[in-house]
């Protein structure tokens, strides 16, 4: 009798020390994704658009000061042989790498997190089934069906890559259509999205209506709402910043900071003087 009570008394012990454990390992899951936790602390976090494959271009961006880069794949030629290349040349920049993939296929997701994005953006979320899935494909088991390959996420976020991917690669839910506006209370309700964003543009041109119509507003609205009662971030274009809630923005494109810093250049006067030929503006 008192052998089965030291052995059950054992089992409870180990049990507990296993949990205990685990719980630890859990707590002790590295955070690297600075945007995750801006937003977790209620701050706003600014991305600049990133449309040209030029890694220069890309570097003077992620050092510039945005809090993470909008690698846009939906709407440009950029393959992903070239953002991996411009990720890695600016692998120790403060801004965060987010991808917006042309859909949300396990292809492109997979293809986005293995060379070092912990954002995926999907876009024309309409239904729950697309974002659940994407969020399947961006996370490794238990909490998706992403597998391991080759890659440079590894290289890039560190030997413990395998265990904190889940803690660290975010889901965007792009809002671009009215239908995606009548399911956004389930969509917001899908567990593992981080930010639900209201696609300012392509809200306007799939409803026929324009900013400040009392019906769009109606359909902005109703996303900000949803989201924010599920607790998440919501997100839209870098204009709405001073809107009541919203916390995630998307900044002009590369091409278009360009052409206003060559603007502001030829509006500048120079000194006169120029120790090291093209510092000055």
């Amino acid at each position: 009798m008192e052998t089965q009570r030291f052995f059950r008394c054992a089992a409870v012990i180990g049990a507990l020390c296993l949990a205990g454990s685990q719980l630890s390992q859990a707590q002790q899951v590295r955070v690297y994704n600075t945007v995750k936790e801006k937003l977790a602390r209620g701050e706003q976090v600014v991305g600049g658009t990133v449309i040209s494959s030029d890694p220069n271009m890309y570097c003077s961006m992620a050092n510039a000061g945005y809090d993470f880069l909008w690698i846009e794949m939906q709407h440009s030629p950029l393959t992903y042989q070239e953002v991996a290349r411009m990720i890695w040349a600016c692998r120790d920049a403060p801004a965060i790498p987010f991808v917006r993939v042309p859909d949300a296929t396990a292809g492109d997701i997979q293809k986005a997190t293995d060379i070092g994005a912990l954002g995926i953006i999907i876009p024309l979320v309409d239904t729950t089934e697309k974002i659940e899935a994407a969020v399947q494909y961006a996370h490794y088991p238990p909490m998706g069906v992403r597998s391991q390959g080759n890659g440079q996420y590894r290289a890039l976020w560190g030997d413990d890559y395998r265990e904190s991917a889940n803690e660290n690669v975010m889901i965007v839910a792009m809002i671009e259509a009215p239908a995606g506006v009548g399911e956004v209370e389930e969509i917001s309700a899908v567990e593992g999205v981080d930010v639900v964003m209201v696609a300012s543009t392509d809200l306007g041109s799939f409803s026929g209506l324009q900013q400040g119509n009392e019906n769009y507003e109606s359909m902005v609205e109703e996303v900000r709402e949803a989201t924010l009662a599920a607790g998440l971030a919501l997100g839209g274009p870098q204009a709405w910043r001073e809107r009541d809630g919203f916390q995630f923005f998307q900044g002009p494109t590369d091409v278009n900071l360009l052409s206003l810093g060559v603007e502001r250049s030829l509006a500048t006067l120079g000194s006169g003087i120029a120790p090291i030929e093209g510092s000055e503006p």
